[in-house]
């Protein structure tokens, strides 16, 4: 579906930068546009600045931390259409409870396979597009 009104706008909240540049890879390849900060202490400016449709959010950053910035996003009537994907290299069932909790859309735990987390972007970014029916 080449409709390219306006491209999605994704930004990667990720403090390690081998996981960035994978990100970043996958994202541009979807044809999205891709940003990315590397601390939590950036990311909520960068948000209310740029207004991301999806915001890729690790939950462990240095400064203040991927629940806090998702928490903020969320108490914030400016961004109410910017979704959240969480991500978390522990994954336990507690963690996704509280991701979820806090309004993060979705919740991916690392280290992820590239086919499970561009299947979730899709699925935030672009309801309704699975009715295509894969499957």
């Amino acid at each position: 579906m080449g409709d390219d009104r306006a491209r999605k706008r994704v930004l990667v909240v990720e403090d390690e930068d081998n996981i960035a540049v994978a990100l970043d890879y996958l994202i541009t390849r979807e044809g999205y546009e891709q940003d990315r900060v590397a601390n939590g202490g950036e990311a909520l400016e960068r948000i209310r600045a740029t207004h991301p449709d999806l915001v890729l959010l690790d939950v462990m950053l240095p400064e203040v931390s991927g629940y806090e910035i998702c928490q903020a996003v969320r108490l914030d009537p400016g961004l109410d259409d910017v979704k959240i994907l969480m991500m978390t290299a522990r994954g336990s069932a507690m963690e996704r409870r509280k991701g979820l909790a806090l309004g993060a859309d979705g919740f991916i735990s690392k280290p992820f396979e590239l086919t499970e987390l561009r299947a979730e972007v899709k699925r935030i970014l672009e309801p309704g597009g699975e009715a295509a029916g894969h499957g």
